[in-house]
């Protein structure tokens, strides 16, 4: 999968702009409808609307115990919770044949929200910042592998590059599975993640390793799930610099017989000052790829760390 192919995201109907909210207003979000738009296919999602509650509606919060709260509406106290848990699980079985990557979702939102959601106390007092939207909650139980963030979260650069990461990962992997996945063919994709796992997870890495090296005992399939499992829960771990820096110089030893001398202290000086934080990742990234251009390294070539999602997005440039 090209890292230019569009790719199908999940996304709560109001941060496109659509007036679908309790107000009959929007949250449009301007990263996604200007920045993200020309690599994704939106899949819009509005739970309160889909569930019939109207624009303009009566606003709904949730109440009660924040591991399982009620959704109630905030006038009438009429609750929806049973209808809107039935609606989420139709809708998530939908959501899980049309082939998302990832989904966005609105920030505070008692349907949509993904985390520090008010739960209001059933007998007063002050909301508790604990809850999980009850549309989100279906969502996480029902498709624990698709990457979910807020948008306000997407706002920062590190939870930004990681999203779309993760999105792109995803999408390579239910590609892969789609086309007929075999033993040859896993072990190749693992091989491509190499460098990924490893400026996430090292001991992710040697786990996935082991697994694929493993693979002439038991059922393939029962491999191919462990192995996207395993992939995703390793891409939540945030790859930090110090890692990055050591799959830098990983990489660098494929060119120490092909570069001249002042070449590879280039190299290596540029990993350096990005290791100390005075450079962001795209400059080491962007010079590894010249020289890769130049002198063909099969296995680097090969490696989605290099190129893992689209450059237009600028996403390295602030890690």
């Amino acid at each position: 999968m090209s890292p230019r192919a569009r790719v199908r995201i999940g996304v709560s109907a109001c941060l496109l702009g659509k007036k679908v909210r309790y107000d009959g207003q929007h949250k449009r979000d301007a990263f996604l409808t200007e920045t993200l738009d020309p690599f994704v296919e939106w899949v819009p999602v509005c739970p309160e609307l889909e569930l019939g509650l109207g624009v303009p509606r009566e606003p709904v919060r949730l109440v009660g115990r924040p591991e399982a709260p009620r959704l109630v509406a905030e006038r009438s106290g009429a609750d929806h919770t049973e209808a809107m848990r039935a609606f989420a699980e139709a809708r998530v079985a939908a959501l899980g044949k049309e082939g998302l990557a990832g989904f966005i979702t609105k920030k505070d939102s008692p349907s949509c929200g993904m985390e520090r959601v008010r739960v209001h106390p059933a007998r007063g007092g002050p909301p508790r910042r604990e809850g999980v939207g009850a549309f989100l909650r279906v969502l996480r139980e029902r498709l624990p592998l698709l990457p979910v963030e807020e948008e306000g979260r997407l706002h920062d650069p590190a939870l930004r590059e990681s999203f779309v990461e993760r999105v792109y990962a995803h999408a390579r992997f239910q590609a892969a599975v789609a086309e007929g996945m075999t033993r040859g063919k896993l072990v190749a994709f693992h091989t491509a993640h190499k460098l990924l796992l490893l400026a996430h997870s090292p001991a992710a890495y040697r786990r996935l390793g082991a697994l694929v090296g493993g693979l002439g005992r038991g059922s393939l399939a029962e491999a191919v799930a462990a192995y996207g499992a395993g992939l995703m829960d390793a891409l939540r771990v945030p790859a930090t610099r110090g890692r990055h820096a050591n799959v830098l110089h990983h990489a660098l030893g494929y060119f120490r017989e092909l570069l001249p001398a002042d070449d590879r202290q280039e190299l290596q000086a540029i990993v350096g000052d990005y290791a100390r934080g005075l450079l962001p990742l795209v400059v080491p990234l962007t010079l590894l790829r010249h020289h890769l251009r130049r002198h063909q390294v099969e296995y680097l070539a090969g490696q989605v760390y290099l190129d893992p999602d689209p450059r237009e997005l600028c996403l390295k440039n602030h890690v």
